[in-house]
């Protein structure tokens, strides 16, 4: 053989892991004055119990568990499956579930916060799916912004459930579908979901290929989208959108004019006038957007793990996951790492904000 050159490839792995088992040697004593009980704690630990309690789940372990069930919807026996074969560590799936409560519960304050963010942003993109708890029929609501998403679950789907979570007085924008409660909100400015509308459109031209009006309406919310994606490239100014605006709002205007004789494209119409104010904000500040894509997006992940659940069994359980699905949702978006947060919230004796989501 004769040598001809010299190539380089690479292969990346994962390395063997070992577990990590530490030993806290607890001082326990007795106040002198008032004769209580005290202990000491490292700042390792996750947990004062000891006793029959004394084993516990470290906290980068729980937030792993957290990230594979909550995020990613693996059923716990088989993170408990996953930890035993992969990582040596013996968890069993009621450990795991402790572990998950405890987490939600040292990571609630953050949840809070991030809750309260949400409702003091410009602009919020809401949504909502059918989640079950003890088999029982609920709602999963997602209030997500460019930084910041949040989940609740809640028994039932109408204006009270989103002021819950959004707070009845959002005075932002609301970029929603045409779902009726959201129109409640009476302080806040609306966005429609185009896409939503786009949908119906190729919908009714497939049943009612003979009625012009859904064609028409397709044509001029395309138009739209296409002059916003212009002013976006640069190839238009703000004035020359406002002109066009102007004009698509005119062409509309006149096909909802039309008469039709089909009931389903009467009643596009009739929605179509109910939701003008909302048709084009999109056009006049180029910051909102003309979908609730991110709503989509965040509900993504949630409908597989439903998939995979059916839900939750209790509320308890449905609390937890709320919680560390916001959490962790949130911290994607902001390009941080949940199981660091996750794992220093578990550090602490009494609940608080995350400094990472929250810095000073």
């Amino acid at each position: 053989m004769i040598a001809t050159g010299l190539a380089t490839q690479y292969q990346e792995d994962l390395p063997p892991v070992r577990p990590i088992v530490r030993a806290f040697h607890v001082h326990i004593g007795q106040c002198q004055r008032c004769g209580r009980r005290v202990q000491g704690r490292h700042p390792l630990q996750t947990s004062d119990a000891l006793g029959a309690a004394a084993a516990q789940i470290g906290p980068r372990a729980a937030a792993t568990a957290a990230v594979l069930h909550t995020q990613f919807g693996v059923p716990i026996g088989k993170v408990a499956t996953l930890f035993q074969q992969h990582f040596g560590l013996t968890m069993t799936p009621s450990g795991i579930v402790h572990a998950l409560h405890r987490a939600a519960r040292q990571a609630t304050p953050t949840y809070t916060a991030l809750i309260e963010t949400v409702r003091q942003s410009p602009m919020v993109v809401p949504d909502e799916t059918g989640w079950r708890v003890g088999a029982q029929l609920q709602w999963l609501w997602v209030g997500a912004t460019p930084r910041t998403t949040v989940y609740a679950i809640q028994p039932g789907r109408g204006f009270e459930q989103a002021a819950a979570l959004l707070g009845a007085d959002f005075a932002g924008v609301l970029v929603r579908d045409g779902w009726a409660p959201y129109r409640q909100f009476e302080q806040a400015a609306h966005q429609t979901c185009l896409a939503h509308l786009l949908r119906r459109c190729r919908e009714l031209q497939t049943d009612h290929p003979r009625a012009p009006l859904p064609y028409r309406v397709q044509t001029v919310l395309q138009q739209a989208l296409h002059l916003r994606d212009r002013h976006a490239a640069g190839t238009i100014s703000a004035h020359g959108v406002a002109v066009a605006r102007g004009q698509l709002q005119a062409r509309l205007a006149t096909v909802l004019d039309q008469p039709t004789m089909v009931p389903a494209v009467r009643r596009f119409a009739t929605h179509l006038d109910r939701e003008w104010p909302a048709l084009f904000s999109f056009l006049y500040d180029p910051t909102i957007d003309a979908t609730n894509w991110r709503a989509e997006q965040a509900l993504r992940p949630a409908v597989v793990n439903r998939k995979v659940s059916g839900g939750n069994r209790t509320w308890l359980g449905a609390q937890t996951q709320q919680v560390l699905a916001t959490l962790f949702r949130t911290s994607s978006q902001r390009q941080l790492d949940p199981l660091h947060i996750l794992g220093d919230l578990l550090h602490d004796r009494v609940p608080r904000i995350a400094t990472a989501l929250f810095p000073t």
